[in-house]
C-alpha cells in the first residue's frame, strides 16, 4: 500500500502552484514600485498618509479647485480586448455629451438668475448652502485627487466579474497629490490584473478539464506516455559533447584480488594531506574529483591535466554490485566502464570468468587490472612513477618472471575468446582489450589505470557520458538510520534530483510515491559511519551517489529504477511502470514445478542466490522480495504433500514477520535466514541431507536390495531352520533382512537372512563377487524349508522384491544401487511377475 495518498499529491501540487502564482504576483508589483521609484512618481504608505492630512486640512480651509469639466482628460485602457474597448469609448462619450449640454443649461440659468436677483453677501457664500453638481464651483488639485478614484471605481462596480479598468489621467495634473493618485490607481490595477490573470488561467484549466473529463482513462495514460516520450526527445537533443558528467565505474573480479584494497588506494589520495578538494566517501559509491585524478595522474607519460573534462569518477564501492547484473530492461546503463581485477599470481579464476561473460554480454567496455605484481620476487616499488618506465627498470629476473606470468595470462584470455594487451601497446582497441599492470596494495600504477579511464571514456564513450536532463536514478540500498528513518541510497547516473519532487519506486506492496523531504551527500573527508555529518541539497546533479530522505520507505524495495512526476496526472502511469517492472523481473526468472522457496531483499540478490543455487542443482519453485511474510509460508508449505524437504524458504538478508514464523512452525516449513550466500546453502544441505536420512531410516524396513545368490554345496552346515549355508553373490547387494526365495521352485519362500558372515566376522553387507556364509531363519509362518528336499545347490536364491520395495528404492535409495544393481530389478520383476 502507497504511504501518501493521492490525495495528499495532489494538495501539494495545489499548494506549489499557489505558492508560484504568490512568487510571480510579488515579483510584478515590485517591478512595477521599481519603475515608478525611477520616475520619481512613488510614494510609501507614510507619505500617502501625509498627504490625506494636508487634503484634508485644505478641504477643512474651504479652498476651492477647478471644475472636473475644465480639465482635459485623457483615457488609458489597460488590458481591453477590442469590444470592450469601443463599448467603453461610446459610453464616454454620450456621458461627455450629457455633460456639456447640462453645463449649457446650468450656465444659461445660472445667468437669468443673476439679472433678477442680486449678488449674495459674504455669509450668504454658495458654500454654506447644501449646493447642487451643477452649483459647484471648480475644485481644485488636491480635492480632485480625493474625488478621482471614486469616478474610475464607477466602471468596475458595474461589472458583474472583474473587468480591466479605465484610467483617468489629467494633463494638468503635476501636483504630488496626482502623482500619489495615479501609484495607488497603478498598484491596484496591476492587482485586478494579476487577479484577471489567475481567473482566466483558473477558467482555462476548468475549459481544459472538462474535454479531459471526457476521454477515458487509457486515452489520459497515452497522452502523458506521448508527453514523457516527448520530453525524453527534448532531452535527448539537448545532450552535448561539451557537457560530460563522470563515468560510473564498477570493480569486477574472483574474491582476493585486490578489489576492494585498490578502491582503499584510491579513496586515500590527498586525504593523508588533508586537502578539501579529495575524495568523497559518497551513499553507496566513492566519488572521484577531477583534482585527485590529475594528482594521481601526474607521473604518467604523455598524460596532460588539461586534457581531463569529466567531472571525476563514481566508483561503486560494493565491488561487483548486484545491481550491475540485473538491469534488464535498461541495460547496464548504471556502469558504463568496468574494472576487471586479474591476480597477475592466479590468472583467471571462476568468478574472474564469470564477470568476463557478463561483460561481454552487456557490451561493457572494460580495462584489466594486472594486480600484485608488488608479488613479482624481487620487485622494487615506487607508486609516484610511471608503471611501464619503473617496470624497466626492474632487476631482470623480475622483468622475466612478469613476462612469463604475462603471456600466461593472455593465453588465458585467448582460450575465453578476448584478445588483450598491454594498455602502451593498444593501437586497436576495438580488437585487444588493455591491461595495466598494477599494485593495490602499494599503489603502484594506480595513476595508469585512472589515465587510461580518462582517456578512453572521453575519446570513445563520450556521447555516452554527455549530461541529459532525463532522469536515470537506481535504488541501491535501503536503510534505517537512528534519528533519520529508513532512507534509500540512489545512484544518479542523469538527470536531477529536488527537494519536494515526487518520487515513485517499487515496493514489497506496490508502487510507493511520496515527496523528497531532503537530499543528503557526507561531507567531503568524512566517513559514512559517522552521525550528523550529512551535508544538505537543494538540489543534485548526476552522476552521484545520494541519500533520500522520504515518509513510506520502509518496504522500498533495492535495485530497481527511481522515477520523479512532474505533473500529477503522471504518477498513475509512473506507478504502473514501477510495478512492470519488478513482475516483468520476476516473470522472466524460470522456476520448476518442485523446488524451495526463494525470499532476498534486493532484486540483484535474488538473481545472484538463484545462479548460485542453479550451480549447486539445488531446484527453486517461487521467489519473491522483501520480508517473508504469511503468504509466503502458504505457498512454501504446498511443496508438503510433493517433497517435504523442499518445503523450505531460503531467506537471504530479509527479516521474517512474528505471524509468518508462528504459522511456519504450525506448519512444519523449515525458514533458513543468513546473510551470505554460503552459510545459507549449508544450512539448506544440511537440512536436507538429516531429512534424507531420517527418510531412509523410517522406509528402510520396506526396501529390498536385489541379489542373487548359488549354493556351495560343500558349504552347507544346516539343512532346517534355520538354513545355515555357505553362498557366492553373484548379483546385486546382500544385506541383513533380506526376503529369500527359489524362484525354480514356484517361488518358495524360505525366509529372511538373519546374519552374514566373512572369515568368521559378521559383516552387514555384501556385494557381487563375494562368497559369505549365512543363516536363514524361517519367517513365513509355515512349515519350514529343508535343504536337499525343497530346494538344492542347483537351484538360484533371489531376494524377494515387491512393488512397494521397488518405489522405495527408487524413492530412498536410489543412489545406493548401480546400474546393475537396477538391471537386476528389472530381470527379477519379470522373473517374479511384478507389475
Amino acid at each position: 500500500m502507497p504511504s501518501v495518498s493521492l490525495c495528499s499529491i495532489r494538495k501539494g501540487f495545489q499548494e506549489r502552484i499557489a505558492k508560484e502564482k504568490r512568487e510571480a504576483r510579488k515579483a510584478k508589483e515590485k517591478a512595477a514600485i521599481e519603475r515608478k521609484k525611477a520616475e520619481g512618481t512613488y510614494l510609501t504608505a507614510a507619505q500617502r498618509e501625509k498627504q490625506r492630512i494636508a487634503a484634508a486640512k485644505l478641504a477643512a480651509a474651504g479652498l476651492n479647485k477647478p471644475a472636473p469639466a475644465a480639465i482635459s482628460e485623457q483615457v488609458i485602457y489597460a488590458n481591453l480586448d477590442r469590444r470592450a474597448k469601443k463599448k467603453l469609448q461610446e459610453q464616454r462619450l454620450k456621458e461627455q455629451q450629457l455633460r456639456e449640454q447640462k453645463e449649457k443649461e446650468e450656465a444659461a440659468a445660472k445667468l437669468a438668475k443673476e439679472a433678477e436677483t442680486p449678488p449674495p453677501s459674504k455669509e450668504e457664500t454658495p458654500e454654506s448652502k447644501s449646493p447642487t453638481p451643477a452649483e459647484q464651483e471648480p475644485l481644485d488639485d488636491w480635492e480632485l485627487a480625493e474625488e478621482e478614484p471614486e469616478v474610475i471605481s464607477e466602471p468596475t462596480k458595474k461589472e458583474t466579474k472583474p473587468a480591466p479598468r479605465a484610467v483617468t489621467i489629467s494633463s494638468e495634473e503635476k501636483s504630488v497629490a496626482a502623482k500619489s493618485e495615479e501609484s495607488e490607481e497603478e498598484s491596484s490595477e496591476e492587482e485586478s490584473e494579476s487577479d484577471e490573470e489567475s481567473e482566466s488561467e483558473e477558467e482555462s484549466s476548468s475549459e481544459d478539464e472538462s474535454p479531459k473529463a471526457k476521454i477515458t482513462k487509457e486515452e489520459q495514460m497515452e497522452l502523458v506516455r506521448q508527453r514523457l516520450a516527448k520530453r525524453r526527445e527534448l532531452a535527448e537533443s539537448k545532450r552535448s559533447t561539451d557537457n560530460l558528467r563522470a563515468p560510473v565505474i564498477c570493480v569486477l573480479g574472483h574474491v582476493d584480488t585486490g578489489k576492494t584494497k585498490m578502491l582503499d588506494t584510491i579513496r586515500r589520495t590527498n586525504v593523508q594531506d588533508g586537502e578539501a578538494g579529495g575524495i568523497t566517501q559518497q551513499i553507496g559509491a566513492t566519488q572521484v574529483p577531477a583534482d585527485a585524478i590529475k594528482e594521481r595522474c601526474k607521473q604518467v607519460r604523455d598524460f596532460s591535466p588539461d586534457s581531463v573534462k569529466i567531472p571525476g569518477f563514481l566508483i561503486i564501492d560494493t565491488p561487483g554490485h548486484e545491481s550491475f547484473s540485473n538491469l534488464r530492461s535498461r541495460g547496464s546503463s548504471l556502469c558504463d566502464f568496468a574494472i576487471l581485477v586479474v591476480d597477475i599470481m592466479h590468472g583467471l579464476e571462476p568468478q574472474t570468468i564469470e564477470s568476463l561473460k557478463l561483460l561481454l554480454k552487456r557490451k561493457t567496455p572494460f580495462v584489466i587490472a594486472l594486480n600484485k605484481i608488488d608479488r613479482l620476487y624481487g620487485y622494487e616499488s615506487n607508486p609516484r612513477k610511471d608503471v611501464y618506465q619503473h617496470l624497466k627498470s626492474q632487476p631482470q629476473n623480475t622483468q622475466l618472471e612478469f613476462k612469463e606470468r604475462y603471456e600466461k595470462i593472455v593465453g588465458e584470455f585467448a582460450e575465453q575468446a578476448v584478445n588483450v594487451c598491454l594498455s602502451n601497446q593498444n593501437k586497436d582497441v576495438d580488437e585487444y582489450v588493455s591491461m595495466v599492470p598494477t599494485s593495490a596494495f602499494l599503489g603502484d600504477g594506480i595513476g595508469n589505470l585512472m589515465a587510461y579511464i580518462v582517456a578512453t571514456t572521453q575519446k570513445y564513450h563520450a556521447k555516452k557520458l554527455s549530461f541529459c536532463d532525463e532522469l536515470d536514478a537506481t535504488v541501491m540500498e535501503v536503510k534505517a538510520i537512528p534519528g533519520l528513518g529508513t532512507t534509500i541510497d540512489v545512484i544518479l547516473v542523469n538527470g536531477r534530483l529536488r527537494v519536494g519532487d515526487i518520487i515513485v519506486i517499487t515496493g514489497t506492496d506496490g508502487a510507493i510515491m511520496t515527496p523528497i523531504r531532503e537530499l543528503l551527500m557526507p561531507q567531503p573527508l568524512k566517513e559514512l559511519r559517522v552521525k550528523n555529518e550529512y551535508g544538505h541539497y537543494k538540489e543534485i546533479q548526476g552522476a552521484q551517489g545520494v541519500k533520500v530522505l522520504a515518509k513510506g520507505l520502509e518496504k522500498a524495495l533495492a535495485g530497481l529504477p527511481l522515477f520523479v512526476a512532474h505533473k500529477e496526472d503522471e504518477i498513475d502511469l509512473l506507478k504502473q511502470e514501477a510495478e512492470a517492472q519488478l513482475s516483468r523481473a520476476l516473470m522472466s526468472i524460470k522456476k520448476k514445478p518442485e523446488g524451495v522457496y526463494v525470499q532476498a531483499s534486493t532484486l540483484g540478490s535474488l538473481e545472484a542466490l538463484l545462479e548460485f543455487l542453479k550451480t549447486q542443482k539445488i531446484p527453486y519453485s517461487n521467489v519473491n522480495i522483501g520480508p517473508v511474510h504469511k503468504k509466503d509460508v502458504q505457498k512454501a508449505a504446498a511443496m508438503l504433500e510433493h517433497k517435504p524437504e523442499f518445503a523450505c524458504i531460503l531467506a537471504f538478508d530479509v527479516r521474517v514477520e512474528r505471524d509468518a514464523q508462528l504459522f511456519a512452525d504450525q506448519e512444519k516449513v523449515k525458514i533458513f535466514q543468513a546473510d551470505i550466500i554460503y552459510h545459507l546453502e549449508d544450512n539448506f544441505l544440511k537440512y536436507r541431507e538429516e531429512l534424507r536420512l531420517k527418510a531412509r531410516r523410517e522406509n528402510e524396513h520396506l526396501a529390498i536390495f536385489p541379489c542373487k545368490l548359488r549354493i556351495l554345496p560343500q558349504h552347507v552346515f544346516n539343512a532346517r531352520n534355520p538354513i545355515v549355508c555357505g553362498v557366492s553373490v553373484e548379483a546385486g547387494q546382500l544385506k541383513r533382512g533380506t526376503p529369500i526365495c527359489v524362484p525354480s521352485k514356484d517361488c518358495i519362500f524360505l525366509g529372511a537372512v538373519a546374519s552374514i558372515e566373512r572369515n568368521h566376522e559378521e559383516v552387514q553387507l555384501a556385494k557381487a563377487g563375494d562368497e559369505v556364509c549365512i543363516k536363514i531363519e524361517n519367517t513365513t509362518g509355515e512349515a519350514p524349508k529343508l535343504y536337499g528336499r525343497h530346494f538344492n545347490h542347483e537351484d538360484a536364491l533371489v531376494s524377494r522384491i515387491t512393488r512397494d520395495s521397488i518405489d522405495a528404492c527408487k524413492t530412498y535409495f536410489r543412489d545406493d544401487l548401480s546400474r546393475a544393481d537396477w538391471q537386476l530389478v528389472v530381470e527379477l520383476k519379470r522373473l517374479l511377475d511384478i507389475l
